[in-house]
């Protein structure tokens, strides 16, 4: 059954105050809504960019201002209704209306949730001790700011991208840096075994204790101010600690939707063009379980800000009954020390891998093949490659993998012909 428009007289309400619902409102509104666009987040932030948190933020190097993601007047503009430092407590699915704490009811016509997640918390004794900390948010940050001052020990809980970066930020201020993985090494869950090589080289090298296959069990109290002394580990290990950052991946909000029955499966389940099983409710950015019907052709649900840009077009294109661009490659990048990570497509279940480039020079690309054709590609220092490496992974090109490492021949010569 095709589903109206929402006109003049309508409602947008979007739940959550994160880039992906400040791109969906103005965007809503170059599609040529003219309704009501109302926006609920509950940090009392404008939209802001959390990448910058783990690094230049972190590292003082910028301050909040330079996070935000688009200014006032974007919103002004587009006559977009902030609701900042607001909760939304339920969503009245039969009613059509949000329950926000201190407002009075809100009518919707169509809803979007970009409520994205938080930091996943690790439950061990001792884990409600002072200074320790999580790294989601602009708060987040500044309570642990005062304390990102050497020769205090830092203890890393996580050896992903959120961990990695923290402790690059955090050896050259000074401090004396620890990171405890669990797994047998870093970046298992997104890179080749080649990859956590070079990082785990690269941090060791800057002076960052890198523990891999280590299991934190609890925390214990020590200092003078009785927040958290060492770090606990299975077998009997322990780590003195000033303070612990614990980065053990990300939790999507999902609350609000299965309390109204939506269905959730680690995320929000939304169909190609973003829609939930209620033909007037939408999910959008790292919340939502996205049927990837364009290059990945499975349902994933991808915590990058790319990937929340993209959605947010294709919900606002769908609201107004535009056509929908197939999903693209998702795309992700990692900053640490002078390394300019960039990553296209998704590696799981690669068979081969190719290198170009040097490893030992720290600028090369990892290329992921199955069944013969590119997936995937991690590139390190090589902003000229990475657009052809993209388009490359994008199209899921045939190529043998001498040919991908052969630097002989530029990288966009390999773009023709095109994979049949």
């Amino acid at each position: 059954m095709e589903q109206a428009l929402p006109g003049a007289a309508s409602t947008i309400a979007i739940i959550g105050g994160g880039q992906a619902g400040g791109e969906v409102a103005t965007l809503l509104r170059q599609n040529r809504f003219e309704g009501r666009i109302v926006l609920v987040g509950e940090e009392k932030y404008l939209p802001y960019m959390r990448p910058p948190l783990s690094k230049a933020f972190l590292a003082r190097e910028i301050g909040k201002d330079a996070l935000i993601y688009k200014a006032s007047v974007a919103y002004e503009k587009a006559r977009v209704e902030m609701r900042l430092g607001s909760r939304v407590a339920e969503i009245d699915r039969r009613a059509k209306t949000l329950l926000i704490e201190g407002w009075a009811p809100l009518h919707y016509d169509k809803l979007v949730i970009a409520t994205g997640g938080r930091a996943r918390e690790l439950a061990v004794p001792g884990a409600g001790l002072r200074n320790i900390f999580y790294l989601r948010t602009i708060s987040d940050v500044e309570a642990l700011q005062p304390l990102m001052e050497g020769p205090r020990r830092l203890v890393i809980v996580g050896g992903g991208y959120i961990g990695l970066e923290a402790a690059a930020v955090a050896v050259r201020l000074g401090l004396a840096v620890t990171v405890l993985e669990g797994a047998p090494r870093v970046l298992a869950r997104v890179t080749a075994p080649d990859v956590s090589k070079f990082y785990e080289r690269i941090h060791r090298e800057a002076g960052v204790d890198i523990r891999t296959g280590v299991t934190v069990n609890g925390f214990t109290a020590g200092g003078e101010d009785g927040g958290v002394g060492a770090v606990k580990c299975a077998g009997g290990q322990s780590f003195t600690a000033g303070l612990v950052l614990i980065g053990i991946g990300l939790v999507p909000n999902i609350e609000l939707a299965e309390l109204a029955g939506l269905k959730v499966d680690d995320g929000v389940v939304v169909d190609e063009a973003g829609r939930t099983g209620d033909p007037d409710i939408y999910a959008i950015g790292d919340c939502a379980m996205h049927a990837h019907h364009g290059f990945l052709r499975r349902k994933i649900r991808l915590e990058s800000v790319p990937n929340a840009l993209e959605q947010a077009r294709v919900a606002a294109a769908s609201i107004m009954g535009r056509p929908i661009p197939a999903a693209a490659a998702p795309w992700f990048w990692s900053d640490q020390y002078d390394l300019k990570l960039q990553m296209a497509g998704v590696s799981d279940g690669y068979e081969e891998l190719a290198i170009r480039g040097s490893m030992e020079a720290s600028s090369f690309i990892a290329f992921y093949l199955k069944e013969g054709r590119v997936i995937a590609a991690d590139s390190v220092n090589r902003l000229g490659e990475f657009m052809a490496a993209k388009r490359i992974v994008g199209a899921r090109m045939e190529i043998v993998p001498a040919r991908l490492a052969d630097e002989s021949a530029p990288l966009k010569s390999l773009l023709q012909p095109a994979a049949a």
